[in-house]
């Protein structure tokens, strides 16, 4: 038979994600300060960059964020002039954002970013790449889990 786990607060590895989160989006929050953007502001613009113009709904998806969380950050950054809102004519209810010149422009400006936090982490790229797939990894596992459990 197996010991159980132990119900002490420093052996639980959802503290420990919950303490590396928080350092990593204080962090973040600095370092995104000169760009006037929040840290959720910055994944939506990441997003974005990665590929523009697209539909909300792709985004959120993409994201993992709903409705009620992304319509606001993108308001935001609409009345910041980095990206436009545009409905298809076709279709009312669908809404596409796209990145303004402005949200193009400051990519160049968040260039840098990345390595500040890589730096700040400790990790090569190469460590780097394996944390990102072990958590990816941990994500899938816990959704998949919590799935099961949920009743249909």
């Amino acid at each position: 038979m197996t010991e159980p786990l132990s119900l002490r607060l420093d052996d639980q590895l959802c503290f420990g994600l919950y303490a590396a989160s928080r350092a990593v989006t204080s962090l973040y929050r600095v370092v995104l300060a000169d760009l006037d953007l929040t840290y959720p502001q910055y994944l939506v613009m990441l997003a974005l960059w990665e590929r523009d113009d697209r539909p909300v709904k792709e985004l959120g998806a993409e994201l993992n964020l709903d409705s009620g969380t992304l319509s606001p950050l993108l308001k935001r950054l609409q009345a910041a002039g980095l990206v436009c809102r545009t409905r298809r004519s076709d279709d009312e209810r669908s809404v596409r954002i796209g990145l303004t010149e402005s949200g193009k422009a400051l990519r160049e400006k968040a260039a840098g970013i990345p390595d500040v936090i890589g730096e700040a982490m400790g990790l090569d790229e190469a460590a780097l790449g394996r944390m990102r797939a072990e958590l990816d990894r941990l994500a899938e596992s816990v959704n998949a889990y919590r799935e099961a459990l949920s009743p249909s």
